[in-house]
């Protein structure tokens, strides 16, 4: 057995299941390795941005990690952006990154690199196998690594010489579980601050937006009078009809400050504090209040719903909450195609428990809004900012969900970023909608523009803003990727599309042609 056959007996132990790839010459026997396996599914990937985002995807759903498979330091950087994103987000991935045998590396070939120094700016453990046993060995601590707290990111780099080097002994099973890291701050004194009579909300993010840790946070915010808060992009937003409802942080610092300043105390769970997402001139970077004070009760690394339910204990808080959100079905929409409109449309005709991956940037908050009293379903967001993430994280939620209809609200600007998920999309016939938001712009960069005082722009600038001409044609991109195609320039058009995208399964794309650029 060499060393890639062990690290593969190794992942399949420890029960991955899923392999985003898009390997290169370094990678061939790990190829060989996961071929010759019956349990792990390999995914072909044309850009290692949309595995990375596949495995973001996937691990928001399944609560596991997938692996990627990339080729060297460049590759891996390819794959960057996203994992940006996964981090921001806690989610759990293992890379394995192929580079050169350890004695090919002194020559400085091309594609020779720093890889462990690209590693390290996205990956919360990493490490360079010693030898064609410690690869196998090392795959077992990267998944544990990677199931810490709520997830984070393990990168395993191996040279290829330990990938086709005979391993001494054949690794014995691992037994890999989460562990769970202590809370931050004792209960009593959250108890304390929420019981003193002033103003308090909590701020939940992470885990602490799943379904079962709303329930537990909605029976403390009746016992308590404190408001239930969602961070501004969460990851993995279960909301809908007969779930506890949370109020958004707005993405605007004037917003922002104006609808947290009535509060004084704020609880962290498994969230950070409020801040600006850029510097604005004249403006400020925390959006609480000045003074206010700040207590955490579960941070990324510790358990959100643990936390929550002994806090509700202390307080003898009731069985059940009482703010679940009503089913209110929206009119039919007609007319202009907004996002508004598509907002209602999604509203009547989304089936329960989808999945909505959103990065629609400026089109999003009326969809989000109309979301709001459709039926139970879970809302992906794009956690840090870096775009390009929308169709490579609805593919691998689909992957985890097979059973699930997943919906991608995607911005026609960051489309391009990760276009190519599209194809693997086809290739594994994933049952994924994607509502291309076509306003023919990088929209939230004209907003923005106005927004930082730079000045008047003028024409030149404003080329820089908007993508036409030459207008990008979604439909004719989907159907050359094997991906069926319709466009939609009306309400009316959008809804009958629509209904139909969701009454049929394997991917689809609905190029929605808006007529305003959204209520941001």
């Amino acid at each position: 057995m060499n060393g890639a056959q062990a690290l593969l007996k190794v992942l399949v132990e420890a029960g991955i299941e899923i392999c985003f790839a898009n390997p290169g010459t370094s990678e061939m026997h790990l190829v060989l390795a996961i071929g010759k396996t019956d349990t792990i599914r390999p995914i072909l990937c044309l850009f290692e941005g949309v595995a990375t985002g596949a495995a973001d995807g996937y691990g928001r759903m399944a609560d596991r990690p997938a692996i990627t498979l990339m080729h060297m330091g460049p590759g891996f950087s390819n794959g960057m952006a996203n994992l940006h994103n996964a981090k921001k987000a806690h989610v759990p991935i293992v890379n394995i990154v192929g580079d050169h045998a350890t004695y090919h590396q002194k020559y400085n070939s091309p594609l020779t690199s720093d890889v462990p120094a690209h590693a390290n700016i996205c990956s919360g453990w990493v490490h360079v196998s010693k030898s064609a046993d410690d690869l196998a060995a090392s795959g077992a601590t990267a998944i544990q690594e990677a199931i810490k707290g709520s997830g984070k990111i393990a990168t395993l780099i191996a040279p290829a010489n330990h990938a086709w080097e005979e391993v001494s002994e054949v690794a014995p099973p691992q037994s890999i579980a989460p562990i769970e890291t202590v809370l931050p701050a004792s209960v009593e004194e959250i108890v304390k601050v929420l019981t003193n009579g002033r103003p308090s909300a909590l701020i939940l993010g992470g885990r602490a937006l799943r379904e079962e840790a709303l329930e537990v946070a909605g029976r403390i915010a009746d016992a308590t009078g404190a408001r239930l808060l969602c961070e501004t992009f969460p990851a993995r937003l279960q909301r809908g009809a007969g779930r506890v409802r949370v109020a958004r942080i707005p993405y605007f610092v004037e917003k922002g400050v104006e609808f947290l300043q009535s509060y004084d105390q704020f609880i962290l769970v498994d969230a950070q504090v409020p801040v600006a997402f850029f510097a604005y001139p004249g403006k400020p970077g925390l959006l609480i209040p000045e003074g206010s004070e700040v207590k955490t009760l579960a941070s990324a690394g510790s358990c959100a719903l643990t936390a929550l339910k002994s806090l509700a204990e202390k307080l003898n808080a009731a069985p059940e909450p009482r703010g679940r959100q009503a089913r209110i079905e929206l009119a039919l929409p007609t007319g202009a195609l907004t996002s508004l409109a598509i907002g209602k449309s999604l509203n009547i005709l989304l089936p329960e428990q989808a999945i909505l991956s959103d990065e629609g940037v400026t089109c999003a908050l009326d969809i989000f809004n109309c979301t709001e009293s459709a039926g139970p379903h879970d809302w992906l967001a794009l956690t840090g900012g870096s775009i390009g993430q929308g169709l490579p994280l609805s593919l691998g939620a689909a992957v985890a969900c097979p059973h699930r209809k997943v919906v991608a609200l995607q911005a026609d600007g960051s489309a391009m970023y990760t276009v190519q998920a599209l194809w693997t999309m086809a290739r594994e016939k994933t049952d994924v909608t994607v509502v291309l938001l076509n306003n023919r712009s990088y929209a939230i960069l004209n907003i923005e523009m106005a927004r930082v005082g730079a000045g008047q722009p003028n024409d030149k600038t404003l080329s820089m803003l908007n993508l036409s001409p030459p207008s990008i044609d979604w439909v004719h991109i989907a159907q050359g990727m094997g991906v069926r195609a319709t466009r939609a320039r009306t309400a009316d058009e959008f809804h009958l599309q629509f209904a139909e995208a969701m009454k049929s399964k394997g991917p689809c794309l609905i190029e929605a042609v808006i007529q305003n650029p959204g209520n941001f």
